[in-house]
C-alpha cells in the first residue's frame, strides 16, 4: 500500500491542509496562516448572516432577543 492509499479518518481536504502545514517553518508563518484561516471563516460567517438578513430569517428583533438571552452554562459548585 503506497502513501496515497493509506486509510485515515481525515478527508481529502483535511489531508491537503495537513500537508500544507508541513511547509510551515517559522512561528511567523504559522501566525500568518492562522490569520488567513480566521479571516476565511469570518468572511464565511458574514456571508451566511447576510443571507439570513436578505431572506428575512434574521432581523433586528432577533438581535435584541439574543442579547437578552442567558446562554451560559449554569455551574453547580459543591459547597
Amino acid at each position: 500500500m503506497n502513501m496515497d492509499q493509506v486509510r485515515t479518518p481525515l478527508n481529502a481536504a483535511q489531508m491537503d491542509f495537513l500537508q500544507l502545514l508541513g511547509h510551515i517553518k517559522t512561528v511567523e508563518e504559522l501566525e500568518e496562516l492562522s490569520q488567513v484561516v480566521s479571516d476565511f471563516y469570518a468572511r464565511k460567517a458574514e456571508e451566511e448572516m447576510n443571507k439570513l438578513w436578505e431572506t428575512g430569517q434574521w432581523s433586528k428583533e432577533k438581535d435584541e432577543e439574543i442579547l437578552k438571552t442567558h446562554l451560559r452554562t449554569p455551574y453547580n459548585y459543591a459547597e
